[in-house]
């Protein structure tokens, strides 16, 4: 049997209503440098897929980017559904990106409805990666966010 990295398993999606890739294959390759093992389920991903492919993959994170801006209606939608699934609903689950049309008017609001929602972490754009890398490597050390 191979031993396994001390990294994460973690799924990266988009929304249903994005089909930007770009953002993906980014967070991708920034998750593998830093030693996590990733399935990219790529654009345009219907809330039935994400579902089952996270039930099948049992990851340890899923992250949820958008680029539309419809991040905030889509994603509400999205971690309901997830956390509707007893096998998912103790998955660490985050979403960043453009997640309004509105600019930073009402991101703090938005973040907070969207962590009522389920959501253990909202990344809006334009507040970089710091804040992203400090969740997961709390993540990795078993601290739960």
């Amino acid at each position: 049997m191979r031993e396994r990295s001390p990294g994460l398993d973690i799924v990266v999606t988009s929304l249903a209503s994005d089909a930007h890739t770009w953002n993906l294959v980014y967070l991708q390759l920034v998750l593998e440098e830093l030693g996590h093992r990733v399935v990219n389920l790529g654009a345009c991903v219907p809330d039935e897929l994400l579902v089952a492919e996270c039930v099948r993959h049992s990851p340890d994170l899923v992250v949820v980017s958008s680029v539309n801006g419809h991040g905030f209606h889509d994603g509400a939608r999205v971690v309901t559904t997830l956390r509707a699934r007893p096998e998912l609903a103790g998955t660490s689950v985050v979403i960043g990106g453009k997640l309004g049309t509105g600019g930073v008017d009402g991101a703090r609001d938005r973040a907070a409805r969207l962590v009522a929602a389920g959501y253990d972490a909202v990344f809006e754009d334009g507040t970089g990666m710091a804040a992203f890398r400090t969740f997961l490597a709390r993540l990795q050390a078993g601290v739960r966010v």
